[in-house]
């Protein structure tokens, strides 16, 4: 029979040793491992894409690379605006990459499918490029987060502005998948609430090249304001056109809902000139902003958009959750980025609500026009701030079936 002697001084050891193991286990594979999930090449490839992955990798480099002493490694992939692409990138980095969360998901439906298989995987997803207010409401996850901006906080933004300088009728040209439909919805709501209204609608594919046809319906309708309810390239796309066309230029207002600095960069000062829309960020806002932006100019050769910043703040504050909680376990740290306000050059005193939308103040701005403008990027002049409480639907309008009565 094989006997094992232990002597005292083992024994002594014994309960230093049990209390050091969970701590060692509170971090799966002894790693953070972080995913960027984006557009690489196609319509939201420069608002997002490339400069996410470097702004996430930024916030990496904040911590030094490492949290607690584990180490943070990244990695990334093109979810081609597909949401099969993206559940399929998804599920292979949760089942056998070590993926702990997933950051920046531009376009909604692929958002929201890589959402539903974050909860049910336990792991945490961090959207910063989708809009679509249903991430945060009848498809709200307890271990989701929504960051930049929705489709409620540009409506309220811009469509209340636009109605009060006499945009009664509006006639709507819409990115025909979910972001569109809910963008679309969300201002039909605000304009009934104030006695607006719809008068015709135009829906389109993404990532359209031709918007001609749909120009000249929304122009042809008289409608006091035609809106556009997409985003990136077909923006882009559609203003360009639309000046082609000289549409916008006169009586009828041309609106667009979701513009970021690098379509204005993309059109120029010449077309974009003038228009009025709401965003979540602007480089040149604060100190902090300036100098955030400043540093991922070297990096991109460009000002960073709204949902690349964005990206930078999910992951920074996701990385002080895991600091905080002492583990990588979706739950715990999802506990933690609730609790914690969110204080950085994205947003200041940012919250966390129960359905996972981070609240911070938006900004109603004005495009300068070439004269105004002093430099490169020079773009923007706000014209408003709209506090996170008015700009963002509450947990209980939200619809969340996390939220209690």
């Amino acid at each position: 029979m094989l006997k094992c002697r232990i002597t005292a001084a083992a024994l002594a050891s014994l309960p230093a040793i049990f209390a050091a193991a969970p701590a060692l286990a509170q971090y799966s594979d002894n790693a953070i491992v972080i995913g960027v999930l984006t557009d690489q090449g196609s319509v939201y490839s420069d608002a997002s894409g490339t400069g996410s992955i470097i702004a996430a990798r930024m916030a990496v480099e904040e911590f030094g690379g490492k949290v607690n002493g584990v180490p943070v490694e990244l990695v990334s992939a093109d979810h081609q605006n597909k949401p099969d692409v993206g559940s399929a990138i998804a599920r292979q980095w949760f089942d056998k990459d070590r993926v702990d969360v997933i950051a920046d998901l531009p376009t909604s439906s692929v958002a929201l499918a890589v959402q539903e298989l974050a909860k049910q995987k336990g792991k945490v997803s961090l959207v910063s490029g989708a809009a679509t207010t249903a991430l945060t409401g009848k498809a709200c996850s307890p271990t989701g987060f929504m960051w930049t901006y929705d489709t409620y906080a540009f409506s309220v933004g811009t469509a209340r502005a636009v109605f009060q300088e006499g945009g009664k009728s509006w006639f709507f040209i819409t990115a025909d998948y979910a972001f569109g439909h809910a963008m679309q919805a969300d201002v039909a709501r605000l304009l009934d609430s104030v006695g607006g209204k719809i008068v015709g609608e135009a829906k389109h594919p993404l990532n359209s090249a031709d918007f001609s046809s749909f120009l000249l319906q929304a122009q042809s309708s008289k409608a006091d304001v035609i809106g556009l309810a997409n985003a990136g390239g077909d923006t882009s796309n559609a203003l360009k056109q639309a000046a082609e066309f000289d549409i916008g230029r006169g009586k009828q207002r041309l609106v667009p809902m979701v513009v970021f600095i690098n379509d204005v960069h993309s059109m120029g000062l010449r077309v974009a000139q003038g228009l009025n829309f709401t965003t979540s960020f602007y480089w040149d806002r604060t100190p902090a902003s300036r100098a955030w932006a400043a540093e991922f100019e070297k990096r991109t050769g460009k000002k960073p958009s709204g949902p690349q910043a964005g990206t930078y703040s999910s992951v920074r504050h996701y990385l002080k959750a895991i600091e905080q909680a002492g583990t990588d376990d979706g739950a715990k740290v999802a506990a933690a980025m609730r609790a914690m306000p969110v204080n950085d050059m994205f947003a200041e005193g940012g919250k966390v609500l129960r359905n996972g939308r981070m609240v911070h103040d938006m900004y109603l701005v004005q495009v300068k026009t070439p004269q105004e403008s002093k430099a490169p990027w020079d773009y923007y002049k706000i014209i408003r701030t709209l506090p996170g409480e008015q700009a963002f639907m509450s947990e209980k309008e939200s619809g969340c079936p996390l939220i209690d009565g």
